[in-house]
């Protein structure tokens, strides 16, 4: 196989091998695999990196923002559910009245607080 072991991707990309894993596991990038297991990154990889690091900083976004934008891409459920929260006003349940609201929302998070 042709191409970079983990380490040598990391010091030709700038990012550190444990960032590689989780842009790996955030399915962002799919480096191939040697028999043993070990990752190979060729020329494709090592491009979907470096646009990878231009998208973040163009946008100002987190890898982690790009990854749950990808997680929205496969993930139906997920996506349903964020757009129905995005589209959702908050209401007043018809049992508190609105000078109550406030303290019944902040005993709601103690209470969940409490679980956690």
């Amino acid at each position: 196989m042709d191409g970079l072991t983990i380490q040598e991707a990391a010091d030709t990309t700038g990012w550190s091998a444990r960032m590689l894993r989780y842009v790996e596991r955030a399915g962002l990038v799919s480096p191939e695999r040697t028999p043993a297991g070990y990752r190979i990154y060729g020329a494709a990889e090592l491009q979907r990196l470096r646009t990878l690091k231009e998208l973040l900083a163009h946008f100002d976004v987190a890898l982690s923002d790009v990854a749950f934008a990808a997680r929205l891409e496969t993930d139906m459920d997920l996506r349903a559910a964020v757009q129905t929260w995005l589209r959702a006003q908050a209401v007043r349940p018809e049992h508190v009245g609105p000078d109550d609201w406030l303290r019944f929302e902040q005993l709601k998070h103690q209470r969940l607080l409490e679980v956690v």
